[in-house]
């Protein structure tokens, strides 16, 4: 009997990465999926998937930085999904190193060892953060980069990693760039639920930021439904390019806002 494809998942237990890997299982999946190493032997997210979800992954604690990490996690995969990344952007500002550090350096060491190995996928998250302020409406693949934050800086050094070892070594490599992706298990700095735990908690007057840009929201299970997309699509249709995941919609924060309120 030919075993389930294993597919390896790096930042697992995050947000998205939680849902990537749940919606791998009920595609048929094993699943390696790493969580970052902590005291606490914590696994995030994952400790609140189902039993019959938990029963077809194997939970590894590792950290991208670390080289002999990724390559135990890579050896054997089918396929590497490179989720594992530091996002919070205002903290970006304050500690910048340790963004190229995760962001960078943790990418390279997941390229080196799917081109060591010979993994036959690669799945390198991207952001729309990359592209900065639109310059045309809706945004597509072949809108310029203008990172604006060191956080975009350190992913958009990523992708351009990614893309050379497509060129230099042909690593099988496709990136996917998710737009403002929400749902359940989404932090609550995030404005989705930031204005819903605001006003489940009786506030009579929200506290909010900049309510004039417009933003993609995507929920979260389809994002992950693109990732998986990209993940098991013939190696000509996608290896070596970079697609957007998004709905192509767009809406103002303050919209958004009104909406939530009005159906609160």
């Amino acid at each position: 009997m030919t075993p389930a494809p294993l597919a390896a998942v790096t930042g697992a237990e995050g947000f998205i990465g939680s849902h990537l890997t749940e919606a791998l299982v009920a595609s048929g999946h094993r699943v390696r999926a790493m969580a970052q190493y902590n005291s606490f032997s914590s696994y995030g997210w994952l400790e609140t998937l189902p039993a019959d979800v938990l029963d077809h992954v194997e939970i590894v604690l590792g950290d991208v930085r670390d080289p002999g990490s990724v390559r135990g996690l890579v050896e054997g995969a089918d396929c590497v999904y490179h989720l594992a990344a530091l996002i919070a952007i205002p903290y970006s500002y304050q500690a910048p190193h340790s963004y190229v550090d995760t962001n960078v350096t943790g990418t390279l060491n997941v390229l080196e060892a799917v081109r060591a190995l010979g993994t036959p996928r690669l799945v390198h998250t991207s952001t729309s953060e990359t592209y900065g302020t639109a310059q045309t409406v809706p945004i597509t693949e072949d809108h310029p980069i203008n990172t604006q934050s060191p956080y975009a800086a350190s992913k958009a050094g990523g992708d351009r990693l990614a893309d050379s070892y497509h060129a230099s070594f042909d690593t099988p490599v496709v990136t996917l760039r998710p737009f403002n992706t929400f749902g359940p298990r989404q932090s609550m700095r995030a404005v989705i639920p930031s204005v819903i735990g605001q006003v489940a908690a009786g506030a009579r007057t929200l506290t909010l930021g900049d309510l004039r840009p417009t933003r993609d929201f995507t929920y979260v299970k389809d994002t992950a439904q693109a990732f998986l997309a990209v993940g098991t699509a013939p190696a000509a249709q996608v290896v070596g390019r970079t697609f957007n995941a998004g709905t192509g919609g767009e809406i103002s924060v303050g919209d958004l806002v009104g909406g939530l309120i009005g159906q609160g």
